[in-house]
């Protein structure tokens, strides 16, 4: 699974777009208070996590898009 397949898949299920941000795939505007995202890090891996009161707190990193799409599609559903 990549991003953009993770994107139908949450919208299939239903999740409400507000919930969660995919870089490069769905960016809602404006930007929700709180949501779930999945980024590409800095050294080329992948993050999942929070943005909530303006911060963001990476939950866990993962070695490739398909681990962090997994994981952040088990968070949401």
């Amino acid at each position: 699974m990549d991003r953009r397949e993770l994107r139908a898949a949450l919208s299939r299920a239903g999740v409400a777009d507000g919930y969660y941000r995919i870089e490069g795939v769905h960016e809602p505007v404006p930007t929700p208070t709180d949501f779930l995202f999945l980024r590409q890090a800095s050294d080329g891996g992948w993050e999942t996590g929070a943005y909530e009161r303006g911060t963001y707190e990476v939950i866990a990193r993962h070695s490739s898009e398909q681990a962090a799409c997994e994981h952040l599609l088990r968070l949401l559903l």
